[in-house]
């Protein structure tokens, strides 16, 4: 999350958002988000149900929910979807950020 909160500003030019959902209890993810000072969203999924229906797997001896990553236009498309196959399987910034800046030509 640290690389988000870091480029949070370049994913705001281009008008778009960010959601972060975690497997945590509501009080837990809120102190974390006080704590960390956190600018976007986060939305406590602890039951699973959000993970679940998108097919985010998870894999106790890899560390538990593996990422995954979705960009959803302002229609509710679907429009990039990324499956993290261990904790540190995710795009970095720039790969999204240019995804945002193609979106936003067409």
């Amino acid at each position: 999350m640290v690389q988000l909160h870091h480029d949070y500003a370049r994913f705001r030019e281009r008008d778009a958002e960010i959601l972060v959902i975690a497997p945590e209890e509501v009080e837990r993810l809120r102190d974390y988000w006080e704590r960390e000072e956190l600018p976007f969203a986060g939305l406590s999924d602890a039951n699973h149900a959000v993970a679940d229906r998108y097919g985010q797997e998870v894999k106790l001896f890899k560390g538990g929910r593996m990422p995954a990553l979705f960009v959803v236009d302002k229609q509710g498309r679907l429009r990039f979807q990324h499956y993290g196959q261990n904790m540190g399987d995710i795009p970095r910034n720039s790969e999204v950020l240019a995804l945002l800046d193609e979106l936003n030509r067409g």
